[in-house]
């Protein structure tokens, strides 16, 4: 648990998100700590979990990064070089482009893209992850989740191209970043990351119309064990995991 704990001083000290809630669940033999930079019931938060007796994890390849709108890059990360933490890029323009980043990682490797833009009522604002076919992706996406495309870049000069899919504009609201490097079809998962968490009005009818779209349920809806928040969960055609978690359940379950 000391592990977990610094990771919880790294978010709330370097990246100055407020620790929200705690939960432990020993029937389950797992902790979970919610953090974020606004309540759950209307921002995008991190979930962090510590299973008894796990110290580290295997973040493969295919994990990207989370992305973080500052005002200020630079400030941003001379504050968490103070801090101790780790800086793999420093600040500048994002490759073929504009826009001033950089990147740093937590103590267990999760990598974060701090990104210079002005004020956002979501600055915890996307999450990348890398898919082996596009448009397939954009494809399920947009059917199976009712996301929107909202802009996709080709960068041949570094053989890459992204999609931003979300469900509003990016300056307003999180998104996922979907990229695409060329001539790479699959990558390594690992066993670090765990899921994406998008709340609905029905599990049971959400589960039905990703079915329909080509998605794999990995849960079939229903109670969350020792919670009883309906759930359920499912992989995209890449096989990343998404649970996608009843409205009313999860805003009582904020209550208690």
């Amino acid at each position: 648990m000391g592990v977990y704990r610094f990771t919880c001083r790294f978010y709330t000290e370097c990246l100055g998100m407020k620790l929200l809630r705690k939960r432990d669940i020993p029937e389950e033999r797992y902790t979970n700590a919610f953090l974020g930079y606004g309540p759950e019931d209307s921002h995008f938060v991190v979930e962090l979990t510590y299973n008894y007796g796990v110290e580290s994890y295997d973040i493969g390849t295919g994990f990207g990064h989370f992305g973080i709108a500052v005002d200020d890059v630079a400030k941003t990360v001379d504050l968490i070089k103070a801090k101790g933490g780790t800086v793999t890029r420093e600040p500048g323009p994002v490759k073929g482009g504009k826009s001033v980043i950089a990147f740093i990682e937590d103590p267990d490797g999760y990598k974060f893209e701090l990104i210079e833009r002005g004020p956002t009522p979501e600055p915890l604002c996307q999450v990348m992850l890398r898919v082996g076919d596009l448009d397939r992706a954009i494809s399920f996406y947009e059917k199976a989740f009712g996301m929107e495309l909202l802009r996709n870049r080709d960068n041949p000069e570094y053989k890459y191209t992204i999609a931003m899919m979300g469900y509003g504009p990016e300056d307003k609201n999180a998104v996922l970043e979907l990229t695409y490097n060329y001539g790479v079809k699959e990558y390594d998962k690992g066993n670090a990351y765990a899921q994406i968490a998008i709340s609905t009005d029905d599990v049971y009818k959400t589960a039905e119309v990703i079915r329909l779209n080509g998605g794999q349920i990995t849960r079939e809806p229903g109670p969350l064990p020792g919670i009883n928040t309906k759930i359920t969960a499912c992989t995209d055609p890449d096989g990343w995991k998404t649970v996608f978690v009843d409205n009313i359940d999860f805003l009582k379950e904020l209550e208690e």
